[in-house]
């Protein structure tokens, strides 16, 4: 692997011997290494049978919210793909969370979601995970959210086998009554598009930085409800989110069914664990 690491800093014009190397663990998607050399330290990114454009588009999302000058995300150096892998190099970001870090985070969040786009979608299709997420631009918040998010993750769990005929028709139902809880009335906000609390760390000074994007703009409460799905985020990020971007008294009323993407995401990506958890929310608006 040091050949590839080697190449990977050449590639952004590192010409100094790597000095230490070592494999950093966390992620399930790609292969991540520390890499230092005398010019620098660096984070790379490698992943063999890569689908197409998938670290360009990566970095295409972390340079989006780069350039609302709301919140950090690590610089990002260089991609190199071939039809056999690639690899992404970007800043090694390296700080210890401190109890003004939460605070921090939900402010910087709350003020990215104040930048307003043209329309909601995004200009490329993207990943969240390794699933290809449909974008494109549409002017009706309820017709993207239904047909470029719930549609798809739907259609997939059914030709998995993972949903049983008597539940599609109920998930069909649902998406044919948005209209009855989603608001259409809603700015198109840009999102993180993955914010769980895997995907933000610290760096120096406690500063928090998002990571592995899945960017597109739309109602800032879809974000929120991911926020609260797995948990990692204290209830101090949220008072000082709402400081910024109150969130509305009825949102508590609809957060189940933004939470249904994600849900229908991991029933498709890790299997029947999360077929209770769909089901229950699909039957709740459907009865």
């Amino acid at each position: 692997m040091n050949d590839r690491l080697l190449e990977a800093v050449r590639w952004v014009g590192d010409r100094s011997p790597i000095s230490h190397w070592r494999r950093v663990y966390g992620g399930d998607i790609n292969d991540t290494y520390y890499v230092r050399t005398a010019q620098g330290e660096y984070f790379v990114k490698y992943r063999a049978s890569i689908p197409p454009h998938f670290f360009s588009l990566e970095k295409l999302g972390l340079e989006t919210i780069r350039s609302t000058n709301t919140i950090s995300v690590p610089s990002c150096f260089g991609v190199k793909e071939t039809e056999n892998d690639g690899f992404f190099v970007m800043e090694w970001i390296s700080g210890e969370k401190t109890k003004d870090t939460p605070i921090l985070l939900g402010n910087q969040v709350a003020q990215m979601h104040q930048t307003i786009g043209p329309a909601f979608g995004f200009e490329q299709n993207n990943y969240i995970g390794m699933i290809v997420q449909k974008n494109g631009w549409f002017s009706n918040w309820i017709e993207y959210f239904r047909d470029n998010r719930l549609l798809p993750q739907i259609t997939a769990v059914e030709k998995a086998n993972l949903i049983p005929i008597e539940l599609r028709k109920k998930a069909d139902e649902l998406l044919e009554n948005l209209d009855r809880w989603i608001p259409n009335d809603v700015s198109p906000s840009l999102l993180h598009g993955d914010l769980w609390g895997g995907n933000w760390i610290a760096g120096k000074n406690g500063i928090p930085y998002l990571i592995d994007p899945a960017v597109f703009y739309g109602h800032f409460e879809f974000e929120l409800a991911f926020t609260e799905l797995f948990g990692g985020f204290p209830s101090t990020f949220y008072a000082s989110y709402n400081e910024i971007n109150p969130i509305p008294s009825d949102y508590e009323e609809r957060k189940p069914l933004y939470q249904l993407f994600y849900l229908l995401v991991h029933l498709n990506l890790f299997g029947q664990t999360y077929y209770e958890p769909v089901k229950q929310v699909i039957e709740h608006f459907t009865g």
